[in-house]
């Protein structure tokens, strides 16, 4: 019992030996089902700052045209 013992555990070292890790390909990105929600929210909050630059230009055409 105890020859198999010692057999395991040389077996168990000799399987643990020093051996770099085979490298793995990178995994490639996965769509979500968020992944549509956040370009939609991305495109309206581009849409809104170009709306508010647009209605600062005019406010400021206007304020020009009062003076």
């Amino acid at each position: 019992m105890k020859r198999t013992a010692i057999v395991l555990c040389m077996l168990v070292l000799a399987a643990c030996s020093g051996k770099p890790p085979q490298p793995q390909a990178p995994q490639q990105r996965v769509a979500t089902p968020w992944d549509d929600m956040k370009k939609a929210e991305q495109k309206a909050k581009d849409v809104q700052k170009a709306s508010d630059a647009q209605a600062e230009r005019e406010r400021k055409a206007l304020d020009t045209a009062d003076q």
